[in-house]
């Protein structure tokens, strides 16, 4: 007998409705698509650039876009603390007063690597225990150890799924068809997808 919706878990179906959601949402920041929420317009992205993301991890979450694809994929799997972390770490190392290291590492340090870190990474206990140690006297490389082993994991694990997920595949296929629909255009210009701001899809 097929089981009725109200014997699944409730905490599955808020998964199922999260990762539905994620993906949604992805949809409308590369594809600028309806959505209920506003959205506004930061960057473009063109057939060329969408094709350069299978190519590294670097090009892709080195692009605005990219990097919310991949973000939105992740959450979609519950595991967006690795692309958070790598984020807080490129925006630590962009800090320009000495004054500011010390209680931003901290923050870091609390939300990602403690053992009560709320959004915790995986990372190997020598690493941890290097970045622990880090803490002590914060400078501008002292997460350096672990973001490389977080962009390491992504690299080797979810990175590869992302390329096979349909949040990158459709968006490829509407690249193409955006630019095979602009071929016989006359002097077009290079075809090119709206793109949003990239905290749409935080």
């Amino acid at each position: 007998m097929e089981m009725g919706r109200k014997h699944i878990p409730a905490l599955l179906l808020t998964r199922v409705k999260m990762g539905f959601r994620s993906y949604r949402l992805c949809q409308a920041i590369m594809f600028n698509c309806s959505f209920p929420q506003p959205i506004s317009l930061a960057s473009r992205v063109s057939h060329e650039e969408v094709k350069k993301w299978a190519e590294s991890l670097e090009n892709l979450i080195s692009h605005d876009c990219g990097l919310a694809a991949f973000k939105a994929f992740l959450k979609s799997e519950y595991s967006e603390e690795n692309i958070d972390f790598w984020v807080s770490c490129e925006e630590y190392k962009k800090i320009k007063s000495p004054s500011k290291l010390s209680p931003k590492a901290k923050k870091i340090y609390n939300e990602f690597i403690s053992v009560q870190a709320t959004k915790e990474v995986n990372l190997d206990s020598c690493t941890r225990e290097e970045t622990s140690r880090n803490m002590l006297e914060p400078t501008i490389t002292c997460f350096d150890e672990a973001q490389k082993k977080i962009f390491n994991l992504m690299e080797k694990d979810s990175y590869r799924r992302f390329l096979k997920s349909r949040f990158y595949l459709d968006l490829v296929n509407q690249a193409s068809s955006t630019c095979c629909g602009s071929e016989n255009q006359k002097g077009a210009k290079s075809p090119t997808l709206d793109c949003p701001l990239v905290s749409q899809c935080a």
